[in-house]
């Protein structure tokens, strides 16, 4: 997790004794419906308005061998059309009632959403729970499936294979994650999105769209006694299928074995770059280390103030950028990367050798208390601001708990990373950049023909 947020006001607000009373104030509530969800409820009275989220604890990492893409490719045809819904009916009623709506699969969940007015909160159940059991799939090649098939399979054309940096970070990461779940990209393999079929997608709606594996976060202008109110009127019908057995794919990410270079070239290029990415940590499987882990990058390139981004940029002037941050909130464990852009007559070579020649200088000396504590009281200064946004907080919960995680550890978050020490910052920064530690090295440069 990559929180970084800069300023003296900042710092001095979240010291404060009247922040800290707003914010032990602040008191999400729980409870479960008798078929199995989950739900969340976080109050917010400043507006009459509402984010309404339904968390499915499925994504990518849950897909059988062989059909990438499909808990992606199901995240659209969700939108479709229902047994008692037409076609793009759902995003028709959403939007003519004033309210914004999407959606987001990850390897681990697939969240849906809604904002809309407080009295819409009913009507926004109403659709989620009918797309929850009646959901249209066929073989129509006109019908909500097989079109959405194409759409993903463009998507896929767009978000990846036009863009370079995407190419060469998909190469990386199918590396990095090798025979791991994780290994093949959320948007999936061309070739088995396309022989994705209509059946594929009633067996992965039958086994995992079933109220024992959601989650509801309702945040804004409500009480829990509403919120029960209304869930169980809409979701509380809904009878669990009993095909969710609880378990997933989830698996600890073996440490890298050799150090590799990947390279990729391509005339879109306009700026190259360089990056290492290492085995990293995961908050579900390390929580404090990795809360550490996420200090102490802070510190070493987390931001213009870092000690790398003033040596390299504003120093010796052989970068343009530098930065040092880790995906430490998916539950397995993702990449802690470097990754930096070099100035013009620099090669990337003689970057590599600078920038690593500085991260062993830095981590020798280690850090400062001062700057770990400015990184500590960023990060839990960002947590506790961020508790003003009814989408932010949404997100917060509902991935918290898709991923295992619980209420607490959301609320405890502030206080646990401003324990955080400075031995501790310093320790898993060298734990993870370590000299034993193997890599993959990653090159974006131009091609021939560039524009």
């Amino acid at each position: 997790m990559k929180r970084i947020i800069t300023g003296g006001l900042l710092a001095v607000a979240l010291l404060c004794p009247g922040a800290m009373a707003d914010a032990a104030a602040w008191a999400p509530e729980t409870f479960t419906l008798d078929n199995g969800m989950e739900v969340v409820v976080v109050p917010d009275h400043r507006a009459p308005v509402v984010t309404h989220m339904v968390w499915y604890k499925v994504g990518a990492v849950d897909e059988a061998e062989g059909k990438s893409g499909l808990a992606h490719l199901f995240e659209h045809v969700m939108f479709k059309e229902t047994e008692n819904l037409g076609p793009e009916e759902f995003t028709t009623i959403v939007q003519r009632n004033g309210g914004q709506l999407n959606a987001f699969t990850s390897w681990d969940y697939t969240a849906y959403f809604e904002r809309v007015a407080k009295p819409q909160l009913g009507k926004m159940m109403e659709l989620e729970a009918e797309r929850m059991v009646n959901l249209k799939i066929n073989d129509d090649p006109e019908g909500p499936f097989i079109s959405e098939r194409d759409v993903v399979k463009e998507e896929r054309r767009q978000r990846i294979e036009n863009n370079p940096g995407a190419i060469l970070q998909e190469q990386v990461l199918s590396t990095l994650w090798k025979g791991h779940p994780y290994e093949i990209t959320v948007i999936g393999v061309m070739d088995e999105v396309a022989a994705l079929t209509p059946e594929d997608g009633m067996a992965f709606y039958e086994k995992y769209y079933s109220p024992e594996n959601a989650i509801l976060v309702v945040a804004g202008d409500v009480t829990t006694d509403e919120v029960r109110m209304l869930a169980e009127a809409t979701y509380g019908q809904i009878e669990p299928t009993g095909t969710v057995d609880g378990t997933r794919k989830w698996a600890p990410v073996p440490l890298l074995t050799e150090n590799e270079l990947i390279v990729h070239a391509d005339p879109k290029v306009r700026q190259p770059s360089w990056s290492r990415y290492y085995s990293g940590l995961s908050q579900s499987r390390q929580r404090r280390e990795s809360y550490a882990l996420d200090v102490g990058l802070s510190v070493l390139g987390g931001g213009m103030t870092s000690r790398l981004y003033q040596a390299l940029v504003e120093d010796e002037q052989v970068a343009i950028d530098v930065n040092t941050y880790a995906w430490t909130t998916l539950h397995d464990e993702g990449p802690a990367i470097i990754s930096a852009s070099p100035v013009d007559g620099v090669t990337l070579d003689e970057l590599d050798t600078a920038v690593m020649a500085k991260v062993r200088d830095i981590l020798a000396g280690g850090f400062t208390d001062a700057e770990v504590a400015r990184a500590r009281n960023s990060l839990a200064a960002e947590a506790i601001y961020g508790r003003d946004s009814q989408s932010a907080m949404a997100n917060t919960f509902g991935s918290t708990l898709a991923l295992g995680g619980t209420v607490d550890e959301i609320l405890n978050y502030p206080d646990e990373i401003r324990s955080i020490t400075t031995d501790e910052a310093i320790a898993a920064v060298r734990k993870v950049f370590g000299e034993d530690r193997h890599y993959i090295e990653a090159e974006l440069v131009p091609a021939e023909g560039g524009i």
